[in-house]
């Protein structure tokens, strides 16, 4: 047995994990328990990549904003710009997407027609209208990743791969911690940032699940003809049907599935790619000439769909750092910081000044 006390052990080494233990590392002692052979091969490594000013909704811009400063900061953006397109018979949900938006914070402004065929090669005459987000950008999201993972180690934090939990339980002030594999360690306080395993890790530890649910994201990367710009921008449906944009003279594409789930290596559905390509050939006048590659991932919401930061209402030392949807990675910098200011017990960062950090506790579900 591991005979060294944690202040903090984190289960899971995804964005969410990896970052928390880089805040944390300096002022405490911190265990990382990874139960794959390599730390964000769930959904860190199978993320669309980009960073959104209104992914989420209102609720979630404070976090994208606060972390936008940090990504550009660190140099783990590149620019895109975002369009959110309509059809004529559609132009409400502009309306009301702007009026949504309207004092969060965020830079959108309204296209029509010409101004809209100006930025996306090909697009078809039906889509008529939209929501032009020129802060958008690709997210460097391997590079963050092994920022986080750098830090983390250099700060002396252990990361335990191939470390399922099989066994938890609080003795004292303790939290005593078994791997499938034999191993056992002892910790402080158990944070919960297991992504898609949020839950089960919840019962394992005795606390009352969330409901915290698994949904299914397909993606596919696609050759076309004629092929597209690179510096297109990202382009998702106001409806909610679609995403694409390009990547190294290919095409990414989503038909927006969210298909309930269990926890699990995620494949992708045939069936999804098919309606990604049918309805991106609804959007823009190209071939598609191969499917390339295609991969799906797990993005973990709770049902009021905003993440879960913060202590438990009812198990000593355990922490929720979960449900972070599909923009956990855009928010994992804002994340980070308030999550840890939360575990230490210290004054708000000024990075996150800005945030109410009260949305986002597991008490709201009491």
């Amino acid at each position: 047995m591991n005979k060294t006390v944690y202040d903090f052990a984190i289960v899971g080494a995804g964005m969410a994990g990896a970052s928390l233990a880089a805040e944390l590392a300096d002022d405490a002692r911190v265990l990382v328990l990874e139960a794959e052979d390599q730390p964000g091969y769930h959904t860190t490594g199978r993320s669309a990549a980009f960073w959104e000013e209104c992914y989420g909704g209102p609720e979630i811009v404070p976090l994208t904003l606060a972390s936008g400063k940090m990504l550009r900061d660190g140099g783990f953006l590149s620019p895109r710009g975002a369009l959110y397109v309509a059809r004529r018979e559609d132009t409400a949900k502009i309306d009301r997407f702007i009026e949504r938006f309207s004092g969060t914070g965020v830079t959108i402004e309204r296209l029509g027609r010409d101004a809209l065929a100006e930025r996306v090669t090909g697009l078809k005459a039906a889509w008529c209208d939209a929501v032009w987000e020129p802060a958008c950008a690709d997210i460097d999201v391997a590079g963050l990743h092994a920022h986080y993972l750098s830090r983390a180690r250099k700060g002396g934090i252990e990361l335990a791969m191939r470390a399922r939990l099989s066994g938890v339980r609080r003795a004292g002030d303790e939290w005593r911690l078994r791997t499938e594999d034999g191993r056992e360690f002892t910790a402080k306080v158990l944070v919960n940032a297991a992504g898609a395993w949020a839950d089960p890790v919840a019962r394992l530890a005795g606390a009352k699940p969330l409901n915290i649910i698994p949904l299914l994201r397909t993606v596919a990367q696609v050759v076309v003809d004629p092929p597209v710009p690179a510096d297109q921008p990202l382009v998702l449906d106001i409806s909610g049907q679609f995403y694409f944009k390009p990547d190294n003279g290919r095409i990414w594409l989503s038909p927006h599935d969210e298909t309930p789930t269990i926890a699990h290596d995620a494949a992708p559905d045939e069936m999804a790619v098919a309606e990604a390509i049918d309805r991106f050939q609804r959007v823009v006048d190209c071939k598609i000439e191969r499917v390339e590659r295609k991969w799906a991932g797990l993005r973990s919401f709770a049902p009021d769909r905003a993440p879960v930061y913060g202590f438990d209402d009812t198990i000593d030392g355990f922490a929720w750092f979960a449900g972070q949807g599909g923009y956990g990675i855009q928010t994992a910098p804002a994340a980070a910081v308030l999550m840890a200011d939360t575990l230490l017990g210290r004054e708000t960062s000024q990075a996150v000044r800005q945030i109410d950090r009260n949305l986002y506790l597991p008490s709201r579900f009491a």
